[in-house]
């Protein structure tokens, strides 16, 4: 069946604890940590919206209140629903727990990473193979600076952060078929459900060169606010993936 692509779901993970993201966690749901006043959740959300899809289905848990408080009579030219998913789920119970709420072809990611994504290649490439899944990856990225000298022991120059050449990772931005719920094998979406579809050669990749960031500590919140402050909403200027 064809799915016109405005009427396809985009599951958001949000019930997580973010324990990691101490002291903010302990009282809001690590999806409402801010940038620019606004919660990274809305950020996820505009990227998405602002490509056509605007269908969202939050999965929720930890400290759902505030979620459902969030967004009452707030986005009306979005259509959000809002599952609880339980407030101990792990990542892919809280999808497999969606799995009434979509449709044949459905989104899926985390609720704390940014990226550029051209969702509309990412979901003409799902189409082409004959996969469940494909998941988005970036280059690897050092959470370090690289120190580079010489024999000698003189300091030539300093790399700060660098691509880690030939090294990919997980950034979440998935797109299912339906049909993958009857493979769905373990609790978590990372160490379980990706690598039993591998097993089975039914995930695929979508490369993706431009931004991206997790959000997964305060550090990693004020690194994002600079970022705003300095160059904008950068994760909301979708173009082509080079």
């Amino acid at each position: 069946m064809v799915v016109l692509v405005d009427k396809l779901k985009v599951v958001i993970l949000c019930g997580g604890k973010g324990t990691r993201s101490y002291p903010f966690t302990d009282y809001f749901p690590k999806v409402m940590m801010p940038i620019d006043g606004s919660p990274i959740l809305v950020h996820l959300m505009r990227i998405y919206a602002q490509q056509g899809f605007k269908n969202f289905v939050l999965a929720v848990g930890y400290r759902k209140e505030i979620l459902y408080d969030y967004f009452a009579g707030r986005f009306p030219e979005w259509n959000v629903e809002i599952v609880d998913t339980g407030p101990d789920s792990d990542t892919g119970e809280r999808v497999f727990k969606c799995r009434d709420f979509v449709g044949d072809t459905f989104f899926a990611t985390y609720g704390d990473g940014l990226g550029n994504v051209n969702l509309h290649e990412l979901l003409s490439q799902h189409r082409a193979h004959a996969g469940l899944a494909t998941m988005t990856s970036v280059p690897l990225r050092s959470q370090y600076g690289l120190v580079h000298f010489g024999m000698d022991g003189r300091v030539n120059l300093f790399e700060e952060k660098p691509i880690i050449a030939d090294y990919w990772i997980n950034a979440g931005f998935f797109v299912f078929n339906k049909e993958c719920f009857d493979e769905w094998s373990g609790n978590n979406l990372e160490t379980d459900i990706l690598p039993h579809f591998a097993s089975k050669s039914t995930l695929y990749t979508y490369r993706h060169y431009g931004f991206w960031k997790s959000m997964d500590t305060s550090k990693d919140q004020q690194e994002l606010e600079k970022i705003f402050a300095k160059e904008g909403a950068v994760w909301a200027k979708i173009g082509n993936n080079d």
